[in-house]
Order: C-alpha cells, then sequence, then structure tokens
C-alpha cells in the first residue's frame, strides 16, 4: 500500500549522492588501433577531465594524471580537447591552456609556448609530424581575440604555422588520406555556426605549408557542419540547405545530397570535435540522425539513398566513431544513464565500456518523459517533455495537484532531451511534476522552428515556457498556485524575464542567468559576443530592445521570491549579471536568495558545489509552497520574505 503525503514531501532513494555520481560527464570518444580513448568529467575531482583509454586487451585505466585537466577553453564551452595516434597523446591542459605531449609511460611535456594562447579541435598530420589545430589568441590585451587554423610540431621543436586565417572563426580542420588537402569551417560576425559557416578546402604542398584554398559550399544563411573525407579523396559534409541538417558528398566542383529527409544528421556546433557521422567506405556511411530529439543509428547505403537502422534500446546517441567494423558512441535512454557503447557493426553485439550510474534504482521511482506539444502565441505549436511526479512508495492526497517546475534549457539553441536525468528523477521522486520546454528556437525540429527565435528571444521562449505550463495546469497535471520556472545560462536568462515581466510563476531559480543584455553584450567572450544580433537585434541601433528584455530593469516587478545562483570564475555569464539583480532587490526590498559558489565557471563542475545547487533550490521552493522536505537540508536564507 502506498503512503499518502504531500507532494513534495515524499522521501525517495534517488539521494544526492546517487545523483552525484551521474554527474559524471562523458565526452570525446577517440580510437588509436584497437585501444578506446574518451574523456571524464569527475564532479569528485573538483569538475577535472580526465583521458582514458581501454586497451586491446580490455584495461581500463586514466591517461592524464591529477596535476593535469585535458580540457580547452577555446570558445569558452571547449571540445577537440585531445588527439591521440600510435599510443601518444597531445592534449590542452585547462589551467595553462598550453598543448602537453604524452607519450606512453612518461610525464606529459608541453608542446605550445606560454601565455594566453589556446587550442583546441586537435588533428593529428602523420605524414607532417605535426598537429592541426584551431588556436585562439588573447596576448594582445584590450583587443578581441584572434582565431586562425594552424600547425604545431609534434614535437615542439618549431614555430607553429598559420594555415588560414582573416575570419573571426574557424573549426573542424580535417587532412585527406593522401595528407594533401585540408578541409576546414569558417564563419564571421554576427553569425553563430548554426547560423552560417562556409567550407573550405586547400590545396597542401611537399613542407604541409597552404598553397592554395577554395570555398566549397556554404554561405551567411547555410549552416555546414562536420567535413569528413572518404577513402577515395571525396569530402562529405552536413548542410541545413533544405531546412533539415542532411548528409552531402562533394565530388570535383558540384556536391550532391546523400539521403534527403527531414531529419537532423547533425547539431549546433557549440563545442568542437562533434561527430555525427563516420565514413564506413566507399559505399557506407554510419550515421547518427534524430526527429524531435529522439535518436537512431542507422547505416546509409551510398549508392541507394536507403538508411537502414541499427536497432539500439537508446534514445539519444552523440560522438559516433569507428575503428574497422566496431563503432563506439555515447548512449542513453530516459532509464539508461549515459554510457560508452561498442556495437560490432557485422554481428550486433554491444558492449557498456562505462556508465554514469550502475546503481539500480526501483523503475517505479523513475518519471518517463512524455512528449506533449501545447499551442502557442503565432498560431505554433510548441514542444516540450512532461515528466509526472512518480514514486513506489507514495501518492499525492486526493484530489491535490503536484507542483511544477518549468525548465528552460540553455543555449538558447539547444534543445531539452529524453533522456535518463537523475537530477529531474530527484525532483519527481519528491513529488513535483516537471516539464522539459523546447521553446521555439530549441534543435531537433528543423531550422524553420530554429529561426522562430531570431528577433524574439526573451519574448518567445518566456511565452511558450508559460504556455507549456498553462497546458498542464488546464489538464489537471498541475497547481496553478505551485509553478516554478529554473534555467541556466539562456535558461536563466527566460526565468528572470518571466518573473519580472509576466505575472504567472509563484517562484523561480536562476543558475548564472543573462540578467542585463547590454553589460552581457560588452563582457561575454568573443564567440558569443555578437550572438545578440541575430536574437534580439542591431546594437547600438535597438538598444531600446536591449533594455525592454533585461531583467535588472524590471526587478521591483518581481511579484514572487526568486533564488539566484552564480559561479564566481564564469567568464560566459559574468557574475555581475547576477549581482546587479540581487543589487536591485534589495533596493527595492524583494524577496531573494543568492548563492555564489568560488572557482566555478559556466556550468557547476564541482560536487559540493552541484549538491547545494540543487538542496538549496529544493528547499528554497518548500518555504515558498509550504510543505516540509524528507530530507533534513541545510536552510537557505530568504531576504525580505
Amino acid at each position: 500500500m502506498k503512503k499518502v503525503a504531500p507532494f513534495g514531501s515524499w522521501s525517495s532513494p534517488i539521494s544526492i549522492d546517487l545523483l552525484l555520481k551521474g554527474e559524471m560527464r562523458l565526452s570525446a570518444s577517440r580510437w588509436d588501433g584497437a585501444d578506446l580513448y574518451w574523456i571524464e568529467g569527475r564532479p569528485d575531482e573538483e569538475g577535472r577531465q580526465v583521458i582514458v583509454r581501454r586497451s586491446a586487451d580490455g584495461a581500463i585505466a586514466d591517461v592524464t594524471d591529477r596535476g593535469f585537466n585535458a580540457r580547452t577553453r577555446v570558445h569558452e564551452y571547449g571540445g577537440g580537447d585531445y588527439a591521440v595516434s600510435g599510443g601518444t597523446v597531445w592534449f590542452t591542459n585547462f589551467d595553462d591552456q598550453r598543448v602537453y605531449r604524452q607519450d606512453p609511460g612518461e610525464a606529459p611535456r608541453p608542446i605550445s609556448p606560454e601565455g594566453d594562447v589556446r587550442h583546441a579541435d586537435l588533428t593529428v598530420d602523420a605524414p607532417h609530424q605535426r598537429i592541426l589545430a584551431v588556436r585562439e589568441d588573447h596576448s594582445r590585451a584590450g583587443q578581441e581575440p584572434v582565431n586562425t587554423l594552424v600547425a604545431l610540431d609534434m614535437d615542439g621543436e618549431r614555430d607553429a604555422i598559420v594555415l588560414a586565417s582573416g575570419n573571426d572563426f574557424y573549426s573542424s580542420p580535417r587532412l585527406s588520406p593522401d595528407g594533401r588537402r585540408l578541409a576546414w569551417l569558417t564563419w564571421n560576425h554576427p553569425n553563430m555556426p548554426w547560423d552560417g559557416t562556409e567550407l573550405w578546402v586547400g590545396e597542401l604542398d611537399a613542407d604541409g605549408a597552404m598553397s592554395s584554398a577554395r570555398k566549397v559550399a556554404g554561405g551567411p544563411s547555410e549552416s555546414i557542419c562536420q567535413p569528413e573525407w572518404g577513402p577515395k579523396g571525396e569530402l562529405y559534409f552536413i548542410s541545413d540547405r533544405t531546412g533539415w541538417w542532411n548528409l552531402y558528398c562533394v565530388r570535383g566542383h558540384r556536391d550532391e545530397a546523400l539521403c534527403r529527409a527531414d531529419e537532423e544528421f547533425g547539431g549546433p556546433q557549440w563545442v568542437f570535435g562533434r561527430s555525427h557521422y563516420q565514413v564506413l567506405d566507399e559505399n557506407e556511411i554510419l550515421c547518427v540522425h534524430s526527429r524531435s530529439n529522439v535518436y537512431k543509428l542507422s547505416r546509409l547505403d551510398l549508392r541507394t539513398g536507403v538508411l537502414s537502422p541499427v536497432k539500439l534500446l537508446y534514445s539519444f546517441l552523440d560522438g559516433v566513431r569507428v575503428s574497422g567494423r566496431k563503432a563506439v558512441m555515447f548512449a542513453a535512454s530516459p532509464t539508461l544513464s549515459l554510457r560508452v557503447l561498442t556495437v560490432d557493426l557485422d554481428t550486433g553485439a554491444e558492449e557498456v565500456v562505462r556508465a554514469t550510474v550502475t546503481t539500480h534504482i526501483d523503475p517505479n521511482h523513475f518519471s518517463i518523459p512524455k512528449p506533449i506539444e501545447f499551442a502557442t502565441e503565432g498560431g505554433v505549436t510548441g514542444h516540450a517533455l512532461y515528466y509526472p511526479p512518480r514514486n513506489a512508495d507514495f501518492d499525492g492526497p486526493a484530489g491535490a495537484k503536484p507542483p511544477l517546475v518549468v525548465h528552460s534549457h540553455g543555449g538558447p539553441t539547444g534543445a531539452a532531451l529524453p533522456v535518463y536525468n537523475l537530477e529531474y528523477q530527484y525532483w519527481t521522486s519528491r513529488g513535483f511534476a516537471l516539464v522539459d520546454v523546447n521553446y521555439r528556437g530549441s534543435t531537433g525540429y528543423g531550422r524553420e522552428y530554429r529561426d522562430m527565435l531570431r528577433g524574439e528571444w526573451g519574448v518567445a521562449d518566456v511565452d511558450d515556457c508559460i504556455n507549456a505550463a498553462q497546458h498542464l495546469v488546464d489538464q489537471g497535471l498541475a497547481d496553478p498556485e505551485h509553478v516554478a520556472i529554473t534555467g541556466g545560462s539562456a535558461g536563466g536568462f527566460t526565468t528572470l524575464l518571466a518573473l519580472t515581466k509576466k505575472d504567472f510563476f509563484r517562484s523561480g531559480a536562476s543558475h548564472f542567468g543573462v540578467g542585463d543584455l547590454e553589460s552581457f553584450r560588452k563582457e561575454t567572450h568573443k564567440f558569443e559576443s555578437r550572438y545578440l544580433e541575430t536574437l534580439v537585434g542591431p546594437y547600438p541601433e535597438r538598444a531600446d530592445l536591449y533594455r525592454e528584455r533585461s531583467a535588472v530593469n524590471f526587478a521591483d516587478h518581481l511579484s514572487c521570491p526568486i533564488i539566484l545562483f552564480q559561479g564566481l570564475d564564469d567568464r560566459v555569464v559574468p557574475p555581475d549579471q547576477s549581482e546587479e539583480f540581487v543589487a536591485a532587490c534589495k533596493a527595492k526590498k524583494l524577496p531573494y536568495a543568492y548563492i555564489a559558489f568560488e572557482g566555478e565557471q559556466h556550468g557547476f563542475r564541482r560536487a559540493p558545489n552541484i549538491r547545494r545547487s540543487i538542496d538549496a533550490e529544493f528547499y528554497f521552493y518548500s518555504r515558498i509552497f509550504g510543505f516540509e522536505p524528507a530530507d533534513a537540508i541545510e536552510p537557505v536564507t530568504i531576504e525580505n520574505f
């Protein structure tokens, strides 16, 4: 028999300790022959990123020692942090941003000079004994960093050679099989890589210098990602020219579509080194594709254009890499935690190499996300994932409705995914309902939906979050008096505006959210410094819009308590964004709580801080909504409440 208790007060086996085990981040899989490598971001080691190897005999061991953190700060979001060949690893170290070479059994040694010069998207160029990389040079004080494509000597004995320069951004250096051609992507302000990029190919001479280069595809309104070479020198890439990221091939001076479909075969390049497909041979590609953010793995026959699904029990797949007839990828589902998964392409045999959570949890405690659609402004259909409250041991009182947390994802060019998320289960197993909103601008629904946020950030996203919640209230699935909104980064921006410009939510939490667009535009890093021109409008011509969509200017309209979390080393959303909002709340004597963390950047990576941010938000809502948590939680002081 289930016990009856107020929503929010249920005891749950999904503890913070269990949740923290699932906070390990897996990324950047690589093959080196039969050896497999990947990166683990470990909260219990202060968020350090560790390169891990599983050798051909199955032994798993750390490659990078505790004194090193394999994480680049190019674009601040990083990616492509390392490359490997013949057992030797080259990686960027977070603390000094130098590139290190680590030979088997030896200590790492730097091969790039000292100074604030960063490298990402590392790629081995064996014919010329060098490492190709995106360089971001911050050495000119007071000036915008300079991005280039460079070649580093593998041993650090020669100066770097600049291969491509002159544009604002570069990514994805890819060397042809014969070592004679280099493909790369480039774009300029104010575009982001999901707005418009160009694919270039350069000819390399015997010494590896660039002798000529030409644009192959792309432009200011076509997003291209992941160029890859085929075994006979054919060049593949992903483009959204039809409204969906589909696969193409360059043959001579023309390109052709390989498989036209209203599905996404690519995604937004927030980080370097993403891999959505791999060329198996001249007749076949292994690819990940999705619609509405539900992913599949398929083999694409290049002769017929037919996709043949590889049957897997996962709804999320990413980072596919191939060695011979074996593939590796990151995989997850609503009930299976993120894992390093290998698949034998001949037999279909699967192996879980590493999983973020191995503890068994009674499935009756698990809330399975349900895709929902709802009407929003302009006659548009919005999208979201709804998680009902669920606990094997508890039910809410008869006739009562659960409190609802509305989650607004970051980006804003990002997406809510139907994957294993213990933080969400932490809430739902204690009696909360949760809705993860894919507001207009989210990826996974084609370019038309993605572009609906152009000029509308701070309006469309706020409306969609409210309409998703109202839809659930209207269906009797949530208590209209106990609805909160939460989000991080861009999701925090949406949260702050929803709480100051609209009178719908009864509480909210901003995790390193953008509160002042004018300050953000001046202070944020190069990668996103002109992002707002697309999302809001040109500046200073439309400075009025920037002020109108800055929650700090409307803090006195706040009609409910808010809690703010901030990393004090955040370079993407600097601390003064939160502190300005706090100052406004203090001056107006409005109810708020503020928790700042030393040493945290954009997105919390350290276990104690992750613990505190989740616990504190739950405690905060318990005071606002009037329920008693089952767990002992360190109190939060709510000023002016």
